[in-house]
């Protein structure tokens, strides 16, 4: 799996998964579960979580902590890591055991949950393995589920893609809007008016990225110092590889990251990647991610 695994990240992910639990709980079980209170308080039962199509798993820790929020004593026995490639032969990922009355009550939040993440994590690592054997790294975008975010991009991060900036807050992007009205020819002089006043900021951002609507404006941004990346927004494959050249012949390869974006879909993605830029950002991955099939059947 791509990308941070530490406590932190973790800590986080299960932070944000607390929330939205108990959201998820509230809403769907209201004043009880009208149907599963029919059942014995002592009635017990073992569960299997299982996939009916292939793809990438995600969403362990996330399903440990919907599931406490139902009760505590369920029993979770994992058959399957996150970032691992779900096998449908055997199909099962999972086995729950406790109180039935509580397993009923918590399964289609539980499996709601999973079947986001884990489509979010089969879409990315389609589009990664389209881009095998090239340079280019899959990135997400903040095109995700309000509240979401975290869960949503560390799914992207188990299908093997990579985070763009979290929100607003950790890197600036000065995009299209920043800059409308902008002739030209004082592209750059603002945009190095920008950096400079952005030297000031506490704690400093991760990085710096402007966007490029145009070989013209890219050419201008070529000679701005204190740029990370710039995004070539909606760049044919022709002007795409035309930046790249532009940037190679000022000797800036490996000093500025290109990133492609813009109706990158898995058809055109390799053809995109083949032109050198190293970064390609895609929103269908969190916007438009189908859920994965998973089911819990009784054992």
């Amino acid at each position: 799996m791509n990308g941070s695994s530490g406590s932190d990240t973790q800590n986080d992910l299960k932070a944000c998964a607390l929330v939205l639990a108990r959201l998820a709980r509230a809403e769907d079980l209201g004043s009880g579960d009208v149907t599963s209170v029919l059942l014995h308080d002592t009635d017990t039962g073992t569960y299997r979580l299982v996939a009916r199509q292939p793809g990438v798993f995600a969403g362990r820790a996330v399903a440990e902590t919907v599931l406490g929020v139902y009760d505590e004593r369920i029993e979770l026995r994992w058959s399957v890591r996150d970032g691992a490639a779900i096998d449908c032969e055997s199909g099962e990922l999972a086995s729950l055991s406790g109180a039935s009355r509580t397993i009923l009550e918590a399964e289609r939040v539980l499996l709601n949950f999973l079947q986001r993440l884990c489509g979010v994590a089969t879409l990315t690592s389609h589009y990664v393995e389209a881009v095998a054997g090239t340079a280019t790294r899959i990135f997400d975008t903040r095109k995700t589920i309000p509240g979401w975010r975290v869960l949503d991009k560390y799914a992207v991060r188990c299908g093997g893609g990579r985070n763009h900036r979290m929100g607003l807050h950790d890197a600036i992007l000065i995009k299209d809007n920043h800059l409308a009205g902008i002739p030209i020819p004082q592209l750059a002089r603002r945009v190095f008016d920008m950096l400079n006043a952005a030297s000031t900021l506490e704690p400093q951002p991760s990085f710096v990225e402007v966007e490029a609507d145009s070989l013209a404006q890219f050419a201008e941004l070529l000679k701005v110092v204190g740029i990370d990346v710039v995004l070539l927004d909606n760049f044919s494959l022709e002007d795409l590889r035309h930046a790249v050249a532009l940037r190679d012949d000022a000797n800036l390869k490996g000093k500025l990251e290109l990133e492609a974006s813009g109706g990158i879909t898995l058809e055109t993605v390799r053809d995109v990647a083949d032109t050198g830029v190293e970064r390609i950002s895609v929103g269908q991955i969190t916007h438009s991610a189908p859920a994965l099939d998973l089911a819990l059947d009784h054992a």
